[in-house]
């Protein structure tokens, strides 16, 4: 069982445009609307690739209401916490060539209550069956070491943890050893203090030692350069594949999707990895952040090429 934990869903309003006119008249070519969020992308996709998940956090008003019947609509089971403020929205516009600009609305206020509430439900799912994907941001009223909480709670019970964060929110996560973690390459050089450019060898470096901390799987998304995948057992890197381009939101989300899928259904951990290569390549491709057809994945995955490091 897969279970998805998004603290700060949004309404994703994607809008295209020709070229940014800052402070002029800019037209609007395309509106798409989705119901977003890291953990909630995660489960769309999980749920494109053929796989199930509960969908749970935080949703309120209006806006967390159209996120709950979009799930339904689309079969995604889903736990969510209902609090007063409303989930928030957030405006991507998408410029021709891919260049992306977000607006993202800060997240609602959490009570205590609330956050209590989520704990239960989330331990009551934990079990040697599950994975958890702890995803995204969190709003400013909850505390940035949650993950690296909620990761102690259900590693008690025998479940396995996916965080996929950035900032102090991944910082405060690593001492709780999470069993999967998807940082960039940037994120990554922040995190260690490397400047300039990041070679492969450089990144490998410094995987190993977040794996020195305890945790075993590690994936650095690189753009279009592909990715390196570091386990105990392996080191190796998937090329970029060739696109076209619509927009780069929602990439990382996809990779953590089809990396959770595979391990669930019992792939290794390299076949999980090109499957995630397969699935992140695609989302680039669609609208809004829409996950790409199963379809899609397939054409793309037969042409994921791996090499050691």
């Amino acid at each position: 069982m897969i279970v998805t934990v998004t603290m700060n869903p949004a309404i994703d309003k994607t809008v295209d445009i020709g070229k940014f006119e800052h402070g002029g008249l800019n037209r609007i070519k395309n509106v798409e609307i989705d119901a977003g969020g890291k953990g909630i992308n995660v489960s769309k996709t999980i749920k494109e690739l053929g796989g199930e998940t509960i969908a749970t956090g935080f949703i309120g008003g209006t806006t967390g209401q159209l996120i709950e019947n979009v799930l339904n609509e689309m079969g995604i089971k889903n736990d969510f916490v209902k609090i007063e403020s409303p989930t928030r929205t957030n405006t991507k516009l998408v410029e021709e060539g891919g260049i992306v600009t977000e607006l993202n609305e800060p997240g609602p206020v959490i009570t205590e209550e609330a956050m209590e509430e989520l704990l239960t439900k989330l331990e009551g799912y934990a079990s040697e069956e599950t994975l958890f994907v702890l995803a995204g941001s969190v709003p400013a009223s909850v505390d940035k070491g949650i993950y690296g909480k909620i990761a102690d709670a259900v590693h008690e019970k025998g479940a396995k943890v996916f965080i996929d964060a950035d900032g102090e929110l991944f910082v405060k996560s690593l001492d709780s050893k999470p069993d999967y973690i998807k940082p960039n390459n940037v994120e990554l050089a922040e995190f260690f203090g490397v400047e300039g450019d990041i070679t492969v060898e450089d990144t490998v470096g410094m995987a190993k030692k977040l794996m020195a901390r305890g945790i075993e799987h590690i994936a650095v998304s690189m753009g279009k350069d592909g990715a390196v995948f570091v386990s105990n057992e392996e080191k190796f890197k998937c090329k970029g594949l060739k696109v076209k381009t619509h927009s780069t939101v929602g990439a990382g989300d996809a990779m953590v999707a089809a990396i959770s899928y595979g391990v669930e259904k019992g792939l290794s951990y390299r076949e999980a990895a090109k499957l995630g290569v397969a699935t992140s390549a695609g989302a680039v491709t669609t609208i809004g952040t829409k996950p790409p057809t199963r379809e899609v994945v397939d054409e793309l995955l037969a042409q994921v090429e791996c090499e050691e490091i």
